[in-house]
């Protein structure tokens, strides 16, 4: 595995091994002692699996206590997965950074703790599974909102129409107005 870092130095963007014959493919998504190296800390505590449909946009989630590193990886169709960093006496303090995820592709992203996160479905339907540090406690969930114009993410959104939210993710704070990180 190939370990790069992105716009944001400690989001980490993997780059599997793939080996691929007319059978089809195999390949390492996770061994402990490879991430550890390569910065990223355990142990993962919790799977999760989600599904959408395009034009979807979950997030942008975190949890300010209880906190979450998340290794995000998609299994079918495609996303542009975001970070945006939360780390008050962070240098890159209100910064994001995206990548597109495919089940194509094959690759996964490591947010670390500090960062809230959420993706957009580019496909018709997209699956995404991803691993946690901690559980997940809807107590301490916290929402930033999606279009934040202070972040200015460039979300790709499809026909320029807007994002099919939750409720609760259409309640998200701005910035300003968000719990932070140290």
């Amino acid at each position: 595995m190939q370990f790069k870092p992105t716009q944001i130095q400690d989001v980490l963007l993997i780059e599997p091994k793939v080996f691929g014959d007319d059978r089809g493919f195999f390949m390492e998504t996770f061994r402990e002692n490879v991430f550890s190296a390569s910065g990223i800390p355990g142990p993962f505590i919790q799977e999760n699996h989600s599904g959408s449909r395009k034009g979807v946009l979950r997030g942008l989630h975190y949890q300010i206590r209880q906190a979450q590193g998340k290794l995000v990886r998609v299994v079918a169709g495609e996303i542009l997965d975001v970070a945006v960093d939360l780390r008050h006496s962070s240098p890159t303090f209100g910064h994001w950074v995206g990548q597109k995820l495919s089940a194509d592709n094959k690759l996964q992203l490591w947010i670390p703790v500090g960062f809230a996160h959420g993706f957009y479905v580019l496909s018709e339907w997209a699956e995404i599974i991803y691993k946690t540090t901690d559980y997940y406690a809807p107590d301490w969930e916290r929402i930033l909102l999606w279009n934040d114009p202070a972040i200015g993410i460039e979300w790709p959104l499809s026909n320029g129409q807007a994002p099919i939210l939750s409720e609760k993710d259409s309640r998200g704070k701005l910035l300003s107005e968000a719990e932070l990180f140290d």
